[in-house]
């Protein structure tokens, strides 16, 4: 049966709206655990709200361990698998539009989780039903599963496979195109540089929205009682060319103003030839590369006193082909005195045989509902991928769309998130029929 896909969507994009604002709606940032609801209530009703919707639409819904809903279509016990979430990051500051909810602006739409990961996953639960109203018959059944905590490490996930079997295949919409088989590891240290008391009574408490996931854009501190701030441009983490990191310019202002002496004059200093401008690992020695993932990344995302040291977060994304260790001992060559390493995350590589027939397959479908090159790729994200079994990331932001999840006024073009929903219902239809 051949689907004009454009036209049933088209047909249908105004329930598909309605039905994402009420999931945009629920606030659903990770909260203070709670019965039934281990990530907090909010992700937890995000995830009843889905599972309603799924119900309406004609599929069998379960939540595992109050962590993870699923939508299936087919009773076979082997499933393709779309995995996603509905957990989201904290709004911040600076909105244009309000965060919890679909706003429509020019043909773009705008609201926390819009792109990570709300649209593109309800747009493949919404796409699935597209697909049954159709009576279009699949050889083999398919689960859309939905995670509550893929924003703060994806402890959600060894929930579900505590009850549930992992998929045969699958992708998560939850990254960029074309099929993405490699995901670059990620390390997060904490560089403790210890100084005399009497050195550090002088800086108060450094003060500004400091997280792993953005590179931080306010910071504000005071030296001798006199308050200093600096203001940046917010970015993903993995993105930190496309901002303007406040922990730096901070760094440049107190080195180039001269309000400090001494080893905290060094160490600011430090910061500055380090790390100012050089997301490449260029001022650490740890500029690695590889043809596959290409530059090691990285990103200064959090300041702050401890008793009698100061202590820099940095998150650190390095090519597949090296591996943690090497980055580590790198790394410890080029501190400031008196520094010692800590790990404070820590997630491995994946790497998925492009080679494989469904990547193949998942490639040919981008490339048909696109025209463009389908060519597998890597990512310096973190995806579902490292954690369920079997699993690529497939979209959903095209080539050239960097940047924009975690940021105000996260945006999706209404035109993206439907060729969105018509590249994964051809792909769920794809590796469905065979």
């Amino acid at each position: 049966m051949a689907i004009d896909f454009k036209q049933v969507i088209a047909e249908n994009k105004e329930q598909f709206y309605h039905d994402l604002d009420q999931v945009m709606r629920v606030p659903s940032v990770k909260g203070t655990p709670a019965e039934h609801a281990p990530f907090g209530e909010g992700p937890k009703e995000a995830l009843e709200v889905v599972m309603g919707l799924a119900e309406s639409y004609g599929f069998k819904t379960e939540i595992v361990n109050d962590a993870v809903g699923f939508a299936q279509w087919g009773e076979a016990e082997e499933y393709i698998g779309v995995v996603g979430h509905l957990d989201v990051v904290p709004a911040g500051e600076g909105w244009s539009f309000p965060p919890f909810q679909l706003s429509k602006q020019a043909e773009r739409f705008y609201g926390r989780g819009v792109l990570d990961n709300k649209g593109p996953i309800m747009a493949c639960l919404f796409g699935l039903k597209l697909l049954k109203d159709l009576d279009i018959p699949l050889k083999k059944t398919i689960r859309i599963v939905f995670g509550t905590d893929e924003e703060s490490g994806s402890s959600d996930i060894p929930l579900y496979l505590s009850e549930e079997k992992p998929p045969i295949f699958g992708f998560t919409p939850d990254c960029k195109y074309p099929v993405v088989y490699g995901e670059r590891g990620i390390v997060n240290y904490e560089i403790l540089t210890s100084f005399a008391a009497t050195e550090l009574e002088m800086l108060g408490e450094f003060i500004g929205d400091q997280a792993r996931d953005h590179v931080p854009d306010e910071l504000a501190v005071t030296i001798k009682g006199e308050k200093l701030q600096v203001t940046g441009k917010r970015a993903p983490s993995n993105a930190p060319e496309l901002g303007k990191n406040a922990i730096t310019l901070l760094a440049e202002k107190i080195t180039e103003e001269k309000l400090v002496s001494g080893k905290l004059k060094e160490y600011f200093a430090w910061l500055v030839t380090s790390l100012a401008e050089k997301h490449t690992g260029e001022g650490l020695g740890i500029d690695f590369s590889d043809a596959d993932s290409g530059k090691l990344q990285v990103t200064p995302y959090e300041l702050r006193k401890k008793n009698n040291q100061l202590a820099l977060s940095l998150a650190i994304r390095y090519p597949v082909s090296y591996t943690e260790e090497e980055v580590t001992e790198a790394l410890k060559k080029h501190l400031p005195a008196e520094s010692e390493l800590n790990i404070v995350r820590r997630i491995k590589s994946n790497h998925f045989p492009k080679e494989n027939e469904n990547v193949q397959l998942l490639s040919k479908v981008y490339e048909d509902a696109t025209g463009l090159d389908g060519t597998p790729v890597t990512t310096t994200g973190a995806t579902y991928a490292r954690f369920v079994p079997n699993i690529v990331a497939f979209g959903p932001s095209f080539p050239g769309q960097k940047g924009i999840a975690h940021n105000q006024d996260e945006y999706m073009d209404e035109k993206d998130l439907l060729l969105n929903m018509e590249i994964y219902m051809r792909g769920i239809l794809a590796l469905t029929e065979r």
